[in-house]
């Protein structure tokens, strides 16, 4: 009859109202530090209804801890937030997956969600970080991801399921966002280091373990090396060293794909099998075809030039190490640490404050050579250019890249000397930063002079200064 609802209907109106229960106090949880007595209490009443124990509705409770009381819920927490095709021939529900189901998805996604993305306020102690590295776990295996996989960085799309949303567009997808979540729980977990006491969490080796590396954490570690001993600082070092690797993992590849010289003409091809040239063998000999024997006689062969220039190149990278240049000083180590591994390339490694370090010595092995870093302090770029002035023997054979957001106290002083080089004939590389996002801010009075020379500053993303090294160097 006109204006009345079957009770089916009425029934799913009840499901859908108490999924957006549990979905409005996930928003209001999450921007909103007041807590909603009306909502919690509603959330209460859905959660006792639907079967569910009433602590998934505590922020102090982690999510192993609700498992370990009630067991059978693990199984629910793993892919819960993989899209499954679960639809029928007309695009509703089936009976394998009703309305009831979703509002019981709805509860678990929203304390999973809430553990992770509302951390506690102030100091974090270090049962606090386990608790969440735990919870940033079962997101991870929520999402169709081994615990850690996403943190690291190395998931890339994993565990994603079919595009759809399910249900008439009930169960979040949050597969397709992968690439963003991975990267924001590491920032996450990076900021709860810094709140806590680092010291704390080093010294316990199976904690430390858990540690994500991430520049942050290398930042923090390496600002206080000289504090810590024993158990700490071979903990430290343990991080330093699997942040190290891998980074140099990626950059390596990136190194790898090109870094070949260009074919030197002047030596004559090897007249090897491997070196024929078949294509133009055919070609330059088609005068030659017989169309009564159908037969190519061919009179000379032809064969690829396989030799590549490899002159001696010298490179002087020189990187501010002060406070706002940590990143880069961290990738340059490493960069600096792969092209010394290049045949032909004499590299040269510079970093300073209001002194300068010639880490040159280290400069294959960037882990000893971040250790003997200094971050921090001002920035005095001339007593750099004081060590990086006598290595360029040949400029015509050298090229010099200098790392820094070039706000110097000796600004004319030292940019006279960054011109001197150009003009040599040294090829000079002003860089404002080497970062993974490729943001760099740099001192405009620098920037604009650089331009004016013909040096513009490169941008700050390290796969193009790769790329301008590889240039020059291959």
């Amino acid at each position: 009859m006109t204006g009345q609802q079957s009770p089916e209907t009425t029934g799913d109106a009840s499901h859908d109202n108490r999924r957006q229960v549990m979905y409005w106090r996930l928003l209001a949880q999450l921007f909103d530090h007041e807590e909603q007595a009306s909502l919690e209490s509603a959330s209460l009443a859905v959660v006792e209804d639907i079967g569910l124990p009433a602590k998934l509705l505590d922020p102090r409770a982690s999510v192993d801890s609700v498992v370990q009381r009630h067991p059978g819920l693990a199984a629910e927490f793993d892919g819960l937030m993989v899209p499954q095709d679960d639809t029928g021939e007309d695009g509703t529900a089936d009976g394998a997956r009703d309305r009831a189901a979703e509002v019981r998805r709805a509860a678990l996604v929203s304390k999973v969600l809430l553990n992770v993305f509302h951390t506690p306020p102030g100091t974090v102690t270090a049962g606090q970080l386990s608790r969440w590295q735990s919870d940033a776990g079962w997101l991870e295996r929520a999402l169709g991801c081994k615990p850690g996989e996403l943190r690291g960085g190395r998931a890339g799309g994993t565990g994603a399921g079919p595009t759809g949303t399910g249900g008439g567009g009930r169960t979040p997808d949050l597969s397709r966002l992968i690439p963003e979540i991975g990267p924001e729980l590491g920032s996450i977990e990076a900021g709860l280091v810094k709140r806590m006491r680092l010291r704390e969490v080093l010294a316990d080796p199976q904690l430390a373990g858990q540690l994500t590396p991430s520049m942050s954490l290398i930042e923090q570690l390496l600002r206080d090396k000289d504090n810590l001993s024993g158990v700490a600082l071979a903990n430290a070092k343990a991080l330093i060293r699997r942040f190290v690797d891998e980074v140099a993992e990626v950059l390596r590849t990136q190194v790898e794909k090109s870094t070949v010289g260009a074919l030197d003409r002047s030596v004559p091809p090897k007249r090897v099998f491997r070196n024929l040239d078949l294509d133009r063998t055919i070609w330059k000999n088609l005068t030659n075809w017989s169309p009564e024997e159908e037969r190519l006689y061919v009179d000379r062969l032809f064969y690829r030039h396989t030799a590549r220039r490899t002159t001696p190149q010298r490179l002087i990278v020189v990187v501010d190490q002060s406070g706002s240049m940590v990143d880069s000083m961290v990738n340059c180590t490493i960069l600096a640490s792969i092209f010394a591994g290049l045949p032909k390339v004499d590299v040269h490694l510079i970093a300073y404050d209001t002194q300068a370090l010639d880490l040159t010595p280290w400069v294959h092995d960037p882990f000893e050579t971040l250790l003997r870093t200094n971050l921090g302090g001002g920035t005095d770029g001339t007593v750099a250019m004081a060590l990086a002035q006598p290595k360029i023997a040949e400029p015509r054979n050298t090229v010099v890249v200098w790392i820094s957001d070039f706000y110097e106290w000796q600004t004319e002083p030292l940019f006279e000397s960054m011109a001197a080089i150009h003009r040599s004939g040294a090829k000079f590389i002003p860089v404002g930063s080497v970062t993974s996002s490729g943001r760099a801010s740099v001192n405009p009075w620098f920037r604009e002079r650089f331009k004016d020379q013909g040096t513009p500053v490169l941008s700050g993303h390290i796969r193009k200064l790769v790329h301008e090294l590889k240039t020059f160097l291959t």
